[in-house]
């Protein structure tokens, strides 16, 4: 197996582990949204948790996933806001969609929205935020 194989399967083992814990504060806000702030509809309840969640991936994506720290943080913060604003538009949306329309339970929908988020996130950044 070469070096360069081992990096990439490496670096897509980071990229779970760092998705995990991004993927918990993100449910773990929503649910406070929900329970403790009574925000009455769960697509914008999870809009705000989606703050929290790409926080902590871009922190995780930057110095741990694809270490890729020495770029302008601006430029990589920039370039990761608006991949991320557009996956959580459709995380929301899903989510919406989802509970608010038909009225599904939430934690099934917010399941659904993830695997997407997880499919659209590594190849954004890996090809356009972290090259």
């Amino acid at each position: 197996m070469s070096a360069r194989a081992d990096t990439s399967q490496a670096q897509a083992a980071r990229y779970v582990v760092n998705g995990i814990l991004a993927t918990a504060v993100h449910y773990a806000v929503l649910q406070f949204n929900l329970a403790v702030l009574h925000i009455p509809y769960a697509g914008l309840a999870n809009l705000f948790a989606a703050v929290a969640g790409i926080a902590t991936s871009f922190l995780g994506s930057r110095y741990f996933v694809f270490r890729a720290h020495a770029g302008s943080f601006l430029h990589q913060l920039a370039k990761f806001g608006l991949l991320y604003a557009c996956i959580a538009l459709l995380h929301g949306g899903v989510l919406w969609a989802w509970t608010d329309i038909n009225h599904f339970d939430f934690r099934i929908g917010f399941l659904l929205a993830t695997a997407l988020q997880v499919l659209l996130s590594f190849w954004g950044n890996k090809v356009l935020v972290f090259r």
